[in-house]
């Protein structure tokens, strides 16, 4: 049996971000949209702490669709996983993702979500972050590696993905789940609604 949506999109809608999991988020709700890559590098400058990379990095790619897409409303979107005030992107090879998760065994890491929604011909820009504190369990190297072996860790940042095989390892959250897997659905819908890109049926 199939659901209907609870909600309707009343503009052209936007998604300045080719990532797979942040389509399926917003999919899940039944939203109308489309998909518009940035092509803005996604890297730190010099100086830059991990939440101010985010914010710039989500705002710079509405900015990069909005410019070309004036009268529509166009969401970006940037999250990194920090341990220690390290940004740990996606491992580059088995080793290393097995070594960043054995560095996150037993610890506390967080998840900063940027996102900015942005509308050129209606003057509106807003933007927000959000964290979400993620608890790891203790783990075994042999696990660790039994987990990288499966492929997963590779294509994550974080060398985990909480929406899959790798949730074994999470053992508690704080915040938002929807934000470590990359879009804080909650926060998004609200700035959704209370510019009316999306209304309830």
């Amino acid at each position: 049996m199939r659901l209907s949506t609870p909600f309707q999109v009343e503009a052209r809608l936007i998604l300045a971000s080719a990532s797979p999991r942040r389509r399926i988020l917003l999919q899940t709700l039944g939203l109308e949209f489309e998909i518009i890559e940035a092509g803005i590098e996604e890297r730190p400058e010099a100086g830059e702490t991990p939440c101010e990379f985010v914010m710039r990095a989500a705002c710079d790619k509405a900015a990069a669709v909005s410019s070309v897409n004036h009268a529509s409303w166009v969401l970006g979107a940037d999250t990194v996983v920090v341990h220690g005030n390290r940004i740990l992107g996606k491992p580059k090879s088995p080793g290393e993702a097995l070594n960043v998760l054995l560095s996150l065994s037993g610890q506390k890491h967080l998840v900063y979500t940027g996102f900015c929604l942005k509308n050129t011909e209606a003057q509106v820009s807003v933007s927000r972050m959000i964290t979400t504190e993620v608890y790891f369990i203790n783990f075994s190297r042999e696990i660790a590696a039994a987990y990288v072996a499966t492929g997963e860790p590779l294509d994550k940042a974080g060398a985990y993905g909480i929406q899959g095989i790798g949730g074994f390892l999470v053992e508690k959250i704080n915040g938002s789940y929807s934000n470590v897997v990359g879009l804080p659905l909650c926060e998004v819908m609200q700035e959704l609604l209370g510019h009316k890109v999306v209304m309830p049926r």
